[in-house]
């Protein structure tokens, strides 16, 4: 019997498949930039550069136009290029693999394992760019987030879905601070971005601060200081790309991202290398909107959420500078980690009178919120007298708000303080806010204030 075979498939491809591959040459490279003629390639779009004296291909992406040319930003060293050296494009975007195989690898910027542990594991594939979810289909944020870290959970509570930025200056604990809230927070996975880090503390964050249990829940993407602009940009696309895989799933990610700064000075070489014009502090335009577009990215969704948490570098401790500006307007709440606290040894160093949660009103009791709120002031009181207690000019009995600070100022002090291997819940920090605001009420034989 004739076995009959359907040739439908074959006809498919063979009308999909172009009789002819468009090719254009490089004309200039300039920098960081390779331009190329005689193709009409998208933004965002990937080709395939050949050097004529190399065996291997060069990947490039297209990031502008110049005139009837065509600029292409090397994934890699453009190393062999030549001028008339061909140029494919591919007519594809750049994709991200993702999968349940993910966990526990660790990634370069492009989504490629360089941990040693071989080929991901059966992978589907995911674009790059996707939009932020609808705004109306967000859900609210109603689900508090145990992070681990007693200051934070007692007095900047988080809640599922928020999006929160860690701002210090150099040195002053934020890789730290993010190792303890990963190890600690209650995900369901863990999305860590590394991006623009020394290459040194790669493999300390890994082993010192996320740990083998850590990292048995998370996917790490690792594009340090050294490599390529477009891979730093990308490896932060890559994350949250990951990261929306799972929550899509239905899951409660968290996604830790160190640095922004870092993403957004990448932004700046590849925007002015494509010849953007230099605006604030030598940043394009183009650094602020991929900013907006880049967080807006996380929080909830229909189903799932992600909670990020991104750290920014503040140059010169200036908190007005346009990235710290930028982002601090975007997120939902900020952590301020100062270096005086740091100078005193006083870790983590989270100023709680100059960071906020702008969902814990959301999250939290009535009774949580008055502790906390009473927490506060007597710090605030005790800081706007602080020089005139250091100096002596202060005499007790003159501002009773005062004296009640100093009284309890040792074990406020205690419970703002934490180790790093030092594990607390949400419920723990909680009760012990509790217990420090009403012992200290009832020592004084007065009642909170209406």
């Amino acid at each position: 019997m004739t076995r009959r075979i359907s040739l439908a498939a074959y006809r498919r491809l063979a009308e999909e498949t172009p009789v002819v591959r468009p090719r254009g040459r490089v004309t200039q490279v300039v920098g960081l930039t390779v331009e190329a003629e005689g193709i009409t390639p998208h933004i965002g779009e990937m080709c395939d550069i050949a050097p004529r004296r190399s065996a291997r291909w060069v990947p490039a992406e297209v990031v502008g136009f110049k005139e009837s040319r065509c600029v292409l930003m090397p994934l890699t060293e453009p190393l062999g290029i030549t001028l008339g050296d061909p140029v494919f494009p591919t007519e594809r975007p750049f994709t991200v693999p993702v999968g349940p195989g993910l966990l526990g690898r660790i990634l370069d910027g492009y989504g490629r394992p360089i941990d040693g542990k071989g080929p991901l594991e059966n992978p589907d594939s995911r674009p790059l760019e996707s939009a932020a979810p609808n705004p109306l289909k967000r859900t609210r944020i109603l689900q508090p987030l145990s992070t681990g870290v007693r200051a934070i959970d007692g007095l900047l509570t988080c809640g599922h879905g928020q999006r929160i930025g860690i701002f210090a200056g150099s040195g002053v604990g934020k890789s730290t601070l993010l190792g303890m809230i990963t190890r600690q927070a209650r995900n369901d996975v863990y999305v860590v971005a590394l991006i623009g880090e020394r290459g040194r503390e790669v493999q300390e964050f890994i082993r010192s601060e996320l740990g083998d249990a850590g990292l048995h829940r998370s996917v790490v993407v690792v594009a340090t200081s050294d490599r390529p602009a477009l891979e730093r940009r990308k490896g932060a696309w890559v994350a949250s790309a990951i990261a929306e895989y799972f929550r899509d799933q239905g899951l409660n990610v968290g996604l830790v991202m160190d640095s922004l700064t870092r993403f957004a000075m990448a932004q700046r070489e590849i925007g002015l290398a494509a010849g953007e014009p230099p605006t604030t502090k030598g940043y394009p335009p183009s650094v602020f909107s991929l900013l907006a577009k880049l967080l807006e990215r996380a929080g909830t969704a229909e189903t799932g959420s992600i909670s990020g948490f991104y750290t920014v570098l503040v140059e010169a401790d200036d908190l007005t500078e346009p990235i710290t500006d930028t982002v601090r307007s975007v997120l939902d709440g900020h952590i301020y980690l100062s270096r005086e606290l740091a100078h005193e040894d006083h870790y983590p160093a989270v100023d709680v009178l100059g960071s906020i949660s702008r969902v814990m009103a959301q999250v939290t009791s009535e009774s949580h919120r008055r502790h906390a709120g009473r927490f506060k002031r007597l710090m605030a009181a005790y800081r706007n007298a602080r020089d005139l207690i250091n100096i002596g000019a202060y005499v007790p009995g003159s501002n009773p708000e005062i004296d009640h600070a100093l009284e309890l100022m040792p074990r406020m002090r205690q419970f703002l303080q934490q180790r790093p291997q030092e594990h607390s819940t949400l419920e723990e920090a909680i009760q012990q806010l509790a217990d420090l605001v009403e012992d200290g009420q009832r020592d004084r034989g007065d009642g909170f204030p209406a």
